[in-house]
């Protein structure tokens, strides 16, 4: 069999902001909803292993399916925006969908399931239908509902299956929004509720059942901030009247009867504690998993909750007493988000994690020498609404990336000590906006410029401790790139005023603590209440989310005002002498494309042109030639006119464009890219058409003017769906054809060949290379593709010292090696590795 062409390098994604959305599994595996997807993430890897797309709307609930014996598990269940769940079965390693449960009539918002006799699986769903359904799956692929439970104007917010000690009965706990746990015994056939539990005074968001072989032991957490644990056990008929031991204090038992295959089985559930030490709503209660010991599974009696007060804790009884204490407690201090969603703790109780509101993992680790101390993890992050613009960084070392959650973000690959393979992380987030960012353009190594739903271009510049922090993870050298930028004048750090916008620049003498002799303590009540939340980091691995939110900042340098409208999209030329910049528009006067000067940041000039949004621009790889492309179905193509003594600063005028006779494309042009030398141009469309242009240059080098006419130089290539980005790659393939990406609005991208001066009537042109598979594939619209402007795989390069096996051939190996980097409105930045010679 062929080998692949595309092979997934990394993901970065991050959990859906829902609070049942992450499972952990016996094998190690976190498995997580991110957009309409369920990614498979290995924390020891740190790398998403595998991504199951199924989903056509946000993926709200995963839970493993966890076997009796401990065994690896092989069934995972999704529910989601769309009201399905489904049940992904692994099959040689590899999960794909099994069974589909069509019922629900509003999102499914939690899921358990358990396996019954001759491996059926037994599947609990509420949703916001105000129903919780009970599903049975066969292994003949089927599912059957078994019950639908409606609570009339309430929700459950969430459930839990069990099966009764001493017994194959199977038993429901529901908490919802009437702050009442709810038990339900599904014996012969029939779902009967059992008992109600009181005493949560606001909503119930989690229930989680334990077994410990004689009894269980359900925890139900709350918004009023408590914990409860109930214990539940097998009692027999003849001590259920107690009448004589009137001087002994115990708690009240509430018994209840479950009639099974002719016998009678009865039960009793106490209170067993309330644990009281969260200070905000406790959204999530998890047990630790339980282990073999012996042959047999031995359950921990230790509980995990995570709260929106940042903080998760581990409760477990004292060995003596019995009473029920808090043995850890880990959690955020300081910046401006909320606190965690949810919260597992890996098999062996060695790591937990939380996930927050705004979608990051938190990783906390048990310290191998100190059993007390538990310290943070490296973990992956992304995104957590659709990513809009990516770039990469002139030498192809890092990423930075733009999306509608109002963060820019910067990922570069590293190594850790003794790994032989580099993962990807992201290790600063240059911008935290107010405003939903749409494109950015890079100026140089450490400068950017980038646009939001605002009128206003931002320009940002990396401090110092980001150059020295990047060096150390990059095993770059710090003098190299402090040399590279202007190190003198550049400040330590940034940090974003309460109220304010902008990233204000913080310099070595604004973090020496002042010191006052006299007796006047403040001057005002600026220094009273410091603004500074910048701390400088000494990083050698990536940092957690909350120093990416307070000290990775980058200072913003400079504010650029001319657009009407909310800028689109944004261009820099190779010399990274001139910006170009769009905004959304309706009328011609808006539509006009503005240049901008890097070295003074005034406006240059103003291209009126197109009539409706300039969707994307493009700067030709000698600088001499801008690019547009327009909702009005047109493109326009400007040169750079030679400097003259009058006017030292470059000119653009118009020299080719199309209107609405000739132009080819009948719906949006949504992306363009220039070929490696400048000669030809490619547009992509809503209309599902893919069109080179050209030739824009001669073949004589002195003459530098575009010839009279261009016009396509290609068959037109229908790639069947709406094509929303398009990239050639930078070097060309052995045969002098050029390499181009196309990505769709389905999530596909797809690899073609192009060779110039073919007839392009046939459609002999184009020759298919490969397309990236189901699981590979985004799961909604690809918004930027972006080859690596250099040869060879980020962060192979750097070999270690002492490495001698034939120099030359390696490097030969890595250069037949191109890196495409995709954002998605699916939240996810990916990055492929392609071999040019499998091609």
């Amino acid at each position: 069999m062929a080998a692949a062409v595309f092979e997934t390098c990394h993901v970065a994604c991050c959990a859906n902001r829902t609070p049942n959305v992450v499972s952990w599994s016996r094998t190690g595996i976190i498995a997580f909803g991110t957009c309409n997807s369920v990614a498979l993430y290995d924390p020891q890897e740190r790398a998403v292993v595998a991504l199951l797309n199924g989903h056509t709307g946000r993926v709200n609930a995963v839970q493993w399916v966890h076997r009796k014996d401990g065994a690896p598990e092989c069934v995972l269940v999704s529910g989601g925006s769309d009201n399905r769940l489904i049940l992904w079965e692994a099959q040689n390693g590899k999960f794909s969908q099994a069974v589909e449960c069509l019922g629900h009539t509003g999102p499914v918002c939690a899921v358990d399931a358990i396996y019954m006799e001759n491996s059926e699986v037994l599947v609990a769903s509420s949703a916001s239908d105000s129903t919780v359904r009970m599903w049975l799956c066969s292994e003949t692929k089927e599912a059957e509902c078994l019950h639908n439970l409606s609570f009339g104007s309430g929700f459950m917010m969430d459930v839990s299956l069990v099966l009764l000690p001493g017994s194959r009965v199977p038993i429901l706990a529901c908490g919802g929004d009437d702050s009442r746990v709810h038990l339900y015994v599904l014996a012969s056939g029939e779902l009967k509720k059992a008992m109600t539990l009181q005493g949560h005074e606001d909503w119930i968001r989690g229930v989680a059942w334990a077994s410990t072989g004689v009894e269980l032991l359900l925890a139900s957490c709350s918004q009023d901030s408590l914990i409860r644990v109930w214990k539940l056990c097998a009692k027999s008929h003849t001590d259920t009247g107690t009448g004589d031991d009137h001087g002994i204090i115990r708690m009240k038992e509430d018994i209840f009867e479950v009639k099974e295959k002719e016998a009678s089985l009865m039960y009793a559930v106490t209170l067993e504690t309330v644990l009281a030490g969260h200070e905000n709503w406790v959204y999530g209660v998890h047990w630790q998993p339980p282990f073999l010991k012996g042959g047999e599974l031995q359950q921990p009696i230790r509980l995990l909750s995570a709260s929106m007060d940042k903080t998760m804790i581990i409760w477990a009884p004292e060995e003596g007493s019995g009473v029920w204490v808090e043995q850890v407690r880990v959690g955020e201090v300081g910046g401006n988000t909320l606190g965690f969603y949810g919260c597992q703790m890996s098999p062996d109780g060695s790591m937990i994690v939380a996930h927050a509101f705004h979608g990051a993992l938190h990783v906390w680790c048990k310290d191998q020498d100190n059993e007390e101390d538990w310290r943070p993890g490296v973990v992956i992050s992304g995104h957590f609404n659709a990513v809009q613009d990516l770039s990469w960084d002139p030498e192809g070392e890092f990423i930075l990336s733009v999306g509608s959650d109002q963060t820019t973000r910067l990922f570069t690959p590293w190594r850790k000590q003794g790994s032989k393979q580099a993962t990807w992380h992201e290790i600063s987030r240059p911008q935290i906006h107010g405003y939903d960012m749409q494109c950015l353009a890079m100026v140089g190594r450490f400068q950017f410029v980038s646009g939001a739903d605002e009128k206003v271009l931002r320009v940002f510049q990396a401090p110092r401790n980001f150059v020295e922090n990047f060096a150390n993870i990059s095993g770059t050298s710090k003098e190299k790139l402090l040399t590279s930028s202007d190190c003198a004048n550049l400040p330590e750090g940034a940090s974003t005023p309460a109220l304010g916008l902008s990233n204000k620049a913080v310099f070595q003498g604004d973090l020496a603590p002042k010191t006052n002799d006299g007796e006047e303590r403040f001057n005002g009540a600026s220094d009273q209440y410091q603004e500074r939340y910048f701390h400088p980091l000494n990083l050698t691995e990536p940092p957690p989310e909350d120093h990416l939110l307070q000290n990775t900042l980058w200072p913003e340098v400079q504010k650029l005002y001319g657009h009407g409208f909310e800028m689109f999209c944004l261009a820099s030329d190779s010399n990274r002498t001139v910006v170009a910049s769009a905004c959304k528009a309706s009328k011609a006067e808006h539509a006009a494309v503005l240049l901008w000067s890097t070295a003074t940041w005034r406006q240059l000039q103003m291209l009126p042109c197109h009539t409706l949004t300039v969707t994307q621009m493009a700067f030709s790889p000698d600088s001499q030639l801008l690019l547009a492309v327009s909702r009005d179905r047109t493109w326009s193509l400007w040169r750079r006119n030679q400097a003259t003594l009058e006017s030292l600063e470059p000119q653009f005028s118009l020299c080719a464009h199309t209107g609405k006779d000739t132009a080819v494309h009948s719906r949006i042009i949504w992306s363009c890219d220039w070929s490696p030398d400048s000669r030809y141009f490619v547009t992509s469309s809503r209309d599902k058409k893919v069109i080179v242009w050209g030739p824009c240059r001669s073949d004589s080098p002195e003459d530098s003017a575009p010839p009279a006419q261009i016009k396509p130089c290609s068959s037109i290539l229908d790639v069947g769906d709406s094509a929303t980005a398009v990239a050639f790659c930078p070097s060309l393939c052995a045969d002098d054809s050029c390499l181009l990406a196309v990505g769709l609005e389905c999530g596909r991208i797809r690899l073609y060949r192009w060779r110039p001066g073919q007839e392009p009537a046939g459609g002999d042109d184009w020759s298919s290379c490969g397309e990236t598979k189901a699981s590979q594939s985004h799961a909604l619209a690809v918004k930027r593709l972006r080859w690596r402007p250099t040869a060879g795989r980020a962060g192979r390069e750097n070999k270690e010292d002492g490495q001698t096996d034939g120099e030359s051939g390696v490097e030969e190996k890595e250069s037949s090696w191109v890196q495409l980097a995709s954002a998605s409105a699916d939240y996810s930045v990916k990055i492929f590795n392609i071999n040019k010679r499998a091609l």
